[in-house]
């Protein structure tokens, strides 16, 4: 028998600790968890991070002092999940376990949240006092320890499934920068600077936006599918012109008639076919003829 020990009403670097460990140390994925009284050990005070007691393995995080704790030091770029991650990449190093350089990239990317947010350092994320800071996980945290008091158990099943969906997230996101950097095809338009990809990847458009760029352009290369996407207009930023595809519209209408082309009431999205409408025939143009046109407007 494998257990974790933790404490009660476990935290964000608690629960990351055992999702860790369960997920990614050998042997170790159907673990139970126990909880005990902060800075309390089921077992004496050992620098072993495994104990074996009466026959079961033993692992304590984020209490008790242990090599997999952190309360016995003021450094604040250290956490549980921290240590326990550097212990974890060490273990299956060498063994059939080994990670992919990406996955342990987006790994790297939760623990270093995960260590701000244990030291209190979420507050200096974005508006602090933005409606959308209740959309975070260690508010969503928050909000299951109000609905659903002590239910240890909950909180970090819950909490480690959306871990699971965060990792998968990263993943994409450093995928998506990569695409970026590598792929983009960079253009000017009449509201501003524009980025264009032929790729798999749906989250070019969103990350390209929020890094200012007026128009981005995606070509699905398995369906040929096109997704145009102004940038959302700012009524607060003068910088920034408010795009209109209608004209984009009408123009790849008479290019490219047979294609089916359906321009949003908002006019900042046209699409050329869709997974949600198969029955939409994707453009024949290829996707320097499409920022040719949308330059040219």
């Amino acid at each position: 028998m494998r257990i974790i020990v933790t404490h009660t009403s476990p935290d964000m670097d608690a629960i990351t600790s055992v999702w860790l460990l369960m997920r990614y140390l050998p042997g170790w994925n159907e673990a139970q968890i126990e909880y005990i009284p902060a800075g309390e050990r089921k077992l004496p005070h050992s620098e072993d991070i495994i104990q074996i007691h009466n026959g079961a393995s033993y692992i304590h995080v984020d209490t008790g002092l242990g090599p997999l704790d952190h309360h016995q030091t003021s450094d604040q770029n250290v956490c549980a999940a921290s240590r326990t991650w550097d212990y974890v990449k060490k273990q299956i190093e060498n063994t059939s376990s080994k990670l992919t350089d990406e996955k342990i990239a987006a790994i790297n990317r939760i623990v270093s949240l995960v260590v701000q947010i244990d030291h209190f350092k979420e507050i200096f994320w974005g508006d602090a006092f933005a409606d959308y800071q209740e959309f975070t996980i260690v508010s969503i945290l928050e909000g299951l320890k109000i609905q659903f008091p002590n239910n240890d158990k909950k909180y970090s099943e819950f909490i480690m499934e959306c871990l699971d969906a965060i990792l998968h997230q990263f993943e994409n996101r450093i995928w998506t920068e990569n695409e970026i950097k590598n792929k983009g095809i960079h253009f000017k338009t009449r509201w501003g600077k524009g980025l264009a990809f032929e790729t798999i990847n749906d989250n070019v458009i969103k990350l390209s936006q929020r890094l200012g760029y007026a128009l981005v352009v995606r070509k699905d290369p398995r369906k040929g599918y096109i997704r145009i996407k102004g940038r959302p207009f700012e009524a607060t930023n003068k910088n920034v012109q408010n795009v209109d595809l209608t004209l984009a519209y009408e123009q790849f209408k008479k290019i490219d008639p047979k294609a089916t082309w359906f321009l949003h009431a908002g006019k900042k999205m046209l699409l050329n076919g869709t997974a949600k409408n198969p029955s939409m025939v994707p453009t024949s143009l290829k996707i320097e003829e499409i920022v040719s046109v949308l330059e040219k407007l």
